[in-house]
């Protein structure tokens, strides 16, 4: 079966056309990244795709989108677009579609991608396991986690709000950090602190320990000039952050009792080298009695170059199996 799948954030809505058989993703083609300030509705950016393809599109759609799918209208935060999947059919010509989160449509992805999408980062060097619970974090512009329940060849996949359970430091850096963050949040959440926006306040904690005057610096500029070495500083900051990750990412898979943890998003990417170097692997066993039952759960970070798309197409297809 043939469909159209759909990643929709604040700046970017990605398209695609897929094919899934029997429950699985049989293939995905090119994506096309449309910016959404570029039009008015996503029924008129649809359109664009459709003109893009030149050939009419398939009466399938799985739309991944950045934020809570319940409700009669789907809303989002960065841009002024409106769903209401009751009006998929009427409005997109797609009598079959599924709308899930996009960080659910992540944890799809890694349920069905194949083991060359993924690479080891610390535990045991061998393949996700085929039964069992597997936590899914995503660092990015929030922390995303979810939960890939595993049996043999189905699978179940539980959305979370892990990304905003009460951050808890470990050493007096970090309390420096939760000490700042208190100045404009009465609670502290993970995701204040380990996704991309975080590298700002560990920054400017970071200075404010060393007495040292620091320009003002945007998370994408602090990232760029930690991972060149151009600033020591904000190189300092990113160590700081892989290890707090690790910390969280500990957290999750424990209070997941998973037997596997998945590092998502672009994020994870861009740090991965330093994620390997830094202390993330001992902040994520550090959990005192069980310091031992962690140290055996296989890290892996997936690869695929559009898992929001893959994903989506593999909800739809477990959705549309029968």
């Amino acid at each position: 079966m043939e469909l159209v799948v759909v990643d929709i954030g604040g700046t970017h809505a990605r398209f695609a056309r897929a094919e899934v058989d029997a429950g699985r993703v049989i293939s995905l083609g090119e994506a096309v990244t449309l910016k959404t300030a570029d039009h008015a509705s996503f029924q008129l950016a649809w359109q664009e795709f459709e003109r893009l393809s030149g050939t009419p599109l398939p009466g399938a759609v799985a739309i991944a989108v950045a934020g809570p799918v319940g409700g009669e209208i789907i809303k989002f935060t960065n841009n002024p677009w409106i769903i209401r999947p009751a009006l998929i059919p009427e409005r997109l010509g797609a009598d079959a579609y599924i709308v899930v989160n996009d960080f659910a449509a992540v944890a799809h992805a890694v349920a069905q991608a194949g083991p060359e999408h993924f690479i080891h980062l610390t535990g045991p060097d061998v393949s996700l396991p085929s039964h069992g619970t597997i936590s899914v974090v995503g660092p990015g512009t929030g922390l995303g986690v979810a939960q890939l329940w595993k049996n043999g060849a189905t699978y179940h996949v539980q959305p979370t709000e892990g990304g905003h359970m009460d951050f808890a430091p470990l050493d007096r850096i970090e309390d420096a950090v939760l000490a700042r963050l208190r100045g404009r949040h009465n609670r502290v959440s993970v995701e204040r602190v380990v996704a991309g926006p975080g590298i700002v306040d560990i920054y400017e904690t970071l200075a404010a320990l060393e007495n040292r005057a620091i320009a003002a610096r945007t998370d994408k500029e602090l990232w760029t000039l930690g991972a060149s070495g151009e600033d020591s500083l904000a190189s300092l900051a990113i160590d700081r952050f892989c290890l707090s990750l690790g910390s969280v990412a500990g957290d999750l898979a424990l209070a997941h009792g998973a037997a596997a943890l998945v590092m998502a998003g672009g994020l994870g990417l861009r740090i991965k080298d330093t994620l390997v170097r830094s202390g993330f692997a001992a902040r994520f066993t550090a959990k005192g009695r069980f310091e031992g039952l962690m140290a055996a759960l296989p890290v892996k970070l997936i690869t695929h170059p559009q898992p929001g798309l893959f994903g989506a197409a593999a909800a739809f297809a477990q959705a549309h199996a029968a």
